[in-house]
């Protein structure tokens, strides 16, 4: 029998080839004249241009929005929306700058409009989260869910394949817990293993012709599903562990979940985990996905992104690790630590 709740955000999503020209209009429809451009440093040119796209409704633009969100740059942009007399907020970039516009959101109540250029799905979340001493914070808020997001998978021709690899494996993580979650409902995981598809279709054919739109698109589309299914779904233990490492070690996102995801799935339970592999169209969800990742070209161990192995106690006490002991969590870290192959713990 089945028998479940589910209640969707308050999405509001353009998605197709050439979307970001009708930003302005948009704009106008929102009633919004003075948008303040977020970007990171090193997406600032690319912020200057949608400034000059704006044609006289930015305010400006702060090119300073940095990964896992630390409060000393939230406080800056915040101050400079309040200077320049911003009345929404333009996200322009992937996890790192959506993060920023919401944080923003949390502090000014202003409408954020998100234009994602990587496979982060942040912008499908009411999730928001801050870094301080080295701990990051997060929480749910619908208010956070962007006003609007433009989907433009143009704009993601300029994110190395490397690099789109990686994010594209941050949203397989996302649409694979949802998959795994003992809350899942139906609609949650029908979005979570269309996302798992679309991934792991596109990504090879991305790397190896990173001009081919068409794979652009289907990483993209997926990696919206995969926002989908975590912001309508839940977290577990695999992003509580990402998180940890984000915040105490300032590992990169992307990567951290990418070499983390094979080894969690290993300690899903055989129902989920045989649902991710027919997915994948593989035989084991935790070998596929990593033999998926190292066809990706990706790094596997956590030691490559300068994680020291006295620092997997550590991860391991302050990730909360249940359901699991925090021997098995320990024993996950070091198979992760060494980038071995997935293995039961």
């Amino acid at each position: 029998m089945i028998d479940f709740s589910y209640k969707a955000l308050p999405w509001n999503i353009i998605f197709g080839v050439g979307a970001l020209a009708r930003l302005p209009a948009e704009l106008d429809q929102l009633g919004c004249r003075r948008a303040l451009v977020l970007t990171t440093p090193a997406q600032s040119g690319d912020g200057r241009k949608l400034v000059e796209l704006l044609d006289g409704r930015a305010a400006g633009l702060f090119d300073q929005a940095t990964m896992h969100v630390p409060v000393d740059t939230v406080r800056s942009a915040v101050a400079a929306a309040q200077r320049l007399n911003a009345d929404c907020v333009v996200s322009v970039g992937g996890g790192s700058t959506t993060g920023l516009g919401k944080a923003m959101v949390l502090e000014l109540g202003l409408p954020n409009i998100a234009v994602p250029t990587s496979y982060a799905g942040s912008e499908m979340t009411n999730i928001w989260g801050l870094t301080e001493n080295k701990r990051k914070t997060t929480g749910r808020n619908d208010a956070v869910v962007p006003t609007l997001t433009l989907y433009d998978p143009a704009l993601t021709l300029t994110m190395p394949a490397d690099f789109a690899a990686a994010s594209g494996m941050n949203a397989m993580a996302h649409a694979v817990a949802n998959v795994a979650a003992p809350d899942a409902n139906p609609i949650v995981s029908a979005l979570a293993l269309d996302a798992i598809g679309a991934l792991a279709r596109s990504l090879p054919v991305v790397v190896s012709d990173p001009d081919n739109m068409e794979a652009r698109a289907q990483a993209l589309y997926g990696a919206c599903l995969a926002g989908a299914a975590l912001g309508s779904g839940s977290t577990g233990l695999h992003h509580r562990l990402c998180h940890t490492l984000g915040g105490a070690f300032n590992t990169p996102h992307a990567e951290t979940h990418a070499i983390l995801l094979p080894h969690s799935v290993a300690a899903f339970a055989p129902e989920a985990a045989r649902r991710i592999a027919q997915a994948l169209g593989v035989a084991s969800a935790a070998e596929g996905l990593y033999d998926l990742i190292r066809t990706l070209g990706r790094v596997t161990a956590l030691k490559d992104l300068g994680v020291g192995p006295t620092d997997l106690d550590q991860v391991a006490a302050l990730a909360n690790p249940e359901p699991l002991s925090r021997e098995r969590v320990r024993a996950l870290l070091e198979n992760a630590y060494q980038g071995r192959a997935p293995q039961p713990v």
